[in-house]
């Protein structure tokens, strides 16, 4: 439903996006994570129509961004990060104005069923300005809801709200992504690993990785890591030089009670370091892989791989 391919961005001489490609499939919640000015909102303002590409191609739900442009628009249901509400509207009143826009057929049953929905019927007659930060982006969400598209866009949908109010969006959204396509930009490690069916890291204007979490992992552990607990009769620097002098092992660090080894990659240490550590008649109580958070993942991404240089000289 939605697929890019070498999506380039220039303000001037500043690289905004630098010919990042994914795709989002039906019944996807994709999710973009990255820091801020990383390039999540430049993205989705070109997928949404707000602005053009420099180059490359992006085509929702099967309309080119460029070329379809109107037609593209209606299959699309964007919230932004600021949400551009009339607040002396009532609820009622400019969600139906949203779906007048929109051509929607049956109007007030429309309006009436997506209120319902985003848990905001009860308040239908109650004006924008009274309600809480957490109401307005349920109102954001109706009328991005409203002509029933089959993909959303969704700007960080949950920053300043409360955490019962981050509850209730994230669960309204994973309600909604039950359907339909959704890219969902967010810097918050915690929200996409909730919510995101995949997830895809951009840094600097560039994809650095994309896949599922597990896959994040994979994809991270290839040079490999293991943890190894080791019983008493090592001092710490002592036990880092023995396993520092396995062949394979490029690093050891004490990690909580015992140590974190950095494996180089396509190697298979574990025997040799279970025999290092036995040979030195010392217990091996515990060597296993590490596991990875998502925190550390996107911290290993954004900080250790290198980024080209976003300026042109």
């Amino acid at each position: 439903m939605i697929d890019v391919q070498h999506l380039t961005k220039r303000y001037g001489r500043f690289l905004a996006l630098d010919a990042i490609s994914f795709r989002a499939a039906e019944g996807e919640v994709l999710g973009f994570l990255g820091p801020n000015g990383a390039g999540k909102t430049t993205t989705m303002r070109i997928l949404t129509g707000y602005t053009p590409p420099t180059s490359g191609t992006a085509r929702v739900a099967g309309f080119d961004v460029l070329d379809d442009s109107l037609r593209m628009r209606r299959h699309v249901g964007y919230l932004p990060e600021t949400v551009p509400l009339y607040r002396d509207m009532t609820v009622r009143g400019y969600v139906d104005y949203i779906a007048q826009l929109h051509g929607v057929a049956d109007r007030r049953r429309r309006v009436d069923e997506v209120l319902e929905r985003v848990g905001m019927h009860e308040r239908r007659r109650s004006l924008i300005r009274s309600l809480s930060k957490g109401m307005r982006q349920r109102v954001g969400l109706a009328q991005a809801l409203v002509h029933d598209p089959p993909v959303l866009i969704l700007d960080e949908p949950t920053i300043g709200l409360d955490p019962h109010q981050v509850q209730d969006v994230r669960a309204l959204i994973q309600e909604i992504g039950a359907r339909r396509t959704v890219l969902l930009s967010t810097h918050i490690l915690s929200e996409a690993e909730q919510m995101c069916d995949r997830i895809a890291i951009i840094d600097r204007g560039r994809i650095i990785a994309i896949g599922t979490p597990a896959e994040l992992q994979t994809q991270l552990q290839r040079g490999g890591r293991l943890f190894v607990r080791i019983g008493q009769g090592a001092a710490p620097r002592e036990a880092i030089r023995l396993l520092e002098g396995v062949r394979g092992v490029e690093r050891a660090t004490p990690e909580r009670d015992g140590y974190l080894i950095v494996v180089r990659e396509g190697t298979d240490v574990r025997a040799k370091l279970a025999a290092a550590v036995v040979g030195q008649g010392l217990d091996l109580l515990e060597l296993r892989p590490w596991a990875l958070t998502l925190e550390e993942i996107f911290l290993e991404l954004t900080t250790r791989l290198e980024a080209p240089a976003r300026q042109t000289r």
